[in-house]
């Protein structure tokens, strides 16, 4: 009986500890102005983190294609980065 009751226990708190790895917000702690257009290029998807809540600051997270960590930018760049990604996609559509 001690055994099971130990093997509970032990699953229970593995299931835990995974659980709350999810709950963990992933916050940028700074966040970048100067990113280089050939990198801008590249953004598959983006995000805003908001300074409310879990985390500090405002900031841009890019998902850049070939790159693992997102990049953490200023929120001034979504006006230009908008822009990029609409100027990329008329010239897709144009050829």
């Amino acid at each position: 009986m001690d055994l099971k009751v130990g093997f509970a226990i032990v699953c229970l708190c593995a299931l835990a500890i995974s659980s709350t790895e999810a709950g963990i917000p992933k916050c940028c702690f700074s966040v970048k102005m100067d990113i280089p257009l050939h990198v801008l290029v590249r953004v598959q998807r983006w995000s805003v983190q908001q300074s409310i809540g879990a985390c500090d600051i405002p900031a841009l997270i890019l998902h850049i294609k070939g790159l693992r960590k997102p990049i953490c930018a200023h929120l001034k760049l979504k006006r230009a980065l908008m822009a990029l990604q609409a100027r990329v996609k008329r010239s897709r559509q144009t050829a």
